[in-house]
């Protein structure tokens, strides 16, 4: 009696396509080639599309100049010179035949309707901390798409949390310093990239108003230094905070300056940039959400609404209408017809509202005051501008706040 013969099962060969400057030609133009088309043009490849139709993304990067797009079906050569091929047509006809010459040419193919069938598979793939995760799978009963995406993205995520350690840097590299911006005060809203950074860091330098829930996640190794800036009451001086970045990062520590909202608005982050320039010291911004529109869209306000408002203007108030050091045009200000988001206004807010109906506000200007925005303290308080500076003591709202003035704080209220 003839044994049974067990047929093996080879496992794909992980490698990476170097493809700048080289020719690679996608077949259809749905929505297989709109998600491959990107990392390909990140690639740097020379991308041909040859395909009747596109989807309106695809369509968007032939007219572009991103690729060549030829209007019309496959035909035998279309792979001629090619280096990889992307088959993803809705015919499978048409699929089994590039995907033949692709062969014959020795060109590394890609099929959507078959892997079975192609000489390539595309991996689950994402970007963090300087490196490309790939994810393939060894056997073909696991062969789910599904399940190569949920391991790229946990391995993604422990990545950006610090959880796996990568090297930063090799030694004798000039001392990294990033400005990073933390987001309204959630520590769901940091970017990705501030993430890792902060999981990455020697040294941390944090406001009182940047994400603090972060900090306990941050290894026993890591030195956290308060440059909390408590509004008539204690602060460090902004010297000090340049000094210490510039101090920390020549001694060769990887430093990340944790800011509120983002560093650039009115978070004096652009001193701490010239400070570490005059010291020869390259830092990195990470920019952040800014609370002037995140604070607002949790409280269920919008900045602008069709037909309500077209603009918004985003100022401080920390500093009354009458001081001859404030920089704000409030006449003008009360002339607009849009959203008027105020940062550091509580204090102030009297005098700023007096000035916006004394110019021409209607006094009957809804106003919202969202205190602790995006936090599990976050609060809102209604009035008119005629009644805010009166609404905020009676309920006590006390920095950090944000006030916006305009229509569309009426709206979700």
């Amino acid at each position: 009696m003839p044994s049974a013969v067990t047929e093996v099962t080879h496992p794909a060969y992980p490698a990476g396509l170097r493809l700048a400057g080289r020719k690679v030609v996608v077949l259809g133009g749905g929505q297989v080639a709109q998600r491959r088309l990107p990392a390909l043009l990140t690639a740097g490849a020379d991308v041909l599309l040859v395909s009747p139709s596109a989807t309106a993304s695809v369509e968007a990067m032939a007219a572009a100049g991103e690729i060549r797009w030829e209007r019309r079906p496959y035909r035998a050569g279309d792979l001629e010179d090619a280096w990889y091929a992307i088959v993803a047509t809705d015919d499978d006809a048409t699929n089994a035949a590039a995907s033949a010459e692709a062969e014959e040419h020795r060109v590394w193919c890609v099929r959507s309707d078959d892997a079975d069938a192609a000489s390539a598979w595309t991996p689950a793939t994402g970007h963090s901390a300087g490196v490309t995760v790939a994810v393939l799978t060894t056997e073909p009963a696991e062969r789910d798409p599904r399940r190569t995406a949920a391991v790229r993205d946990s391995l993604l995520r422990a990545l950006d949390e610090g959880r796996v350690a990568v090297p930063r840097r090799a030694a004798g590299d000039t001392p990294r310093v990033a400005l990073v911006g933390g987001g309204p005060g959630d520590p769901d809203l940091i970017t990705v990239r501030g993430r890792r950074l902060l999981a990455e860091a020697d040294v941390v330098i944090a406001d009182r108003l940047g994400p603090r829930d972060l900090l306990a996640e941050l290894p026993p190794h890591v030195e956290v230094i308060d440059a909390a800036k408590i509004p008539y009451g204690r602060a460090m001086a902004q010297e000090a905070i340049n000094e210490a970045l510039v101090t920390h990062a020549k001694a060769g520590r990887s430093v990340v300056r944790l800011k509120g909202g983002d560093p650039f608005v009115f978070g004096r982050g652009m001193e701490e940039a010239q400070a570490l320039a005059a010291a020869g010291i390259p830092c990195t911004v990470v920019p952040g959400i800014s609370s002037a529109v995140s604070v607002p869209a949790a409280a269920g306000i919008p900045v602008t609404h069709r037909g309500v408002a077209h603009e918004f203007t985003v100022v401080s108030g920390h500093v009354a209408p009458d001081d001859p050091r404030s920089l704000v045009d409030w006449p003008a200000l009360a002339r607009l017809r849009g959203t008027l988001v105020i940062l550091m206004g509580v204090d102030k807010l009297g005098a700023i509202a007096d000035a916006l109906v004394r110019h021409g506000r209607d006094p009957e200007t809804p106003v919202a005051l969202i205190q602790e925005g995006t936090t599990a303290a976050q609060r809102r308080v209604d009035a008119h501008l005629s009644t805010a500076a009166e609404t905020a003591r009676a309920h006590d709202v006390r920095p950090p706040a944000v006030v916006v003035v305009g229509a569309v704080a009426a709206l979700g209220a």
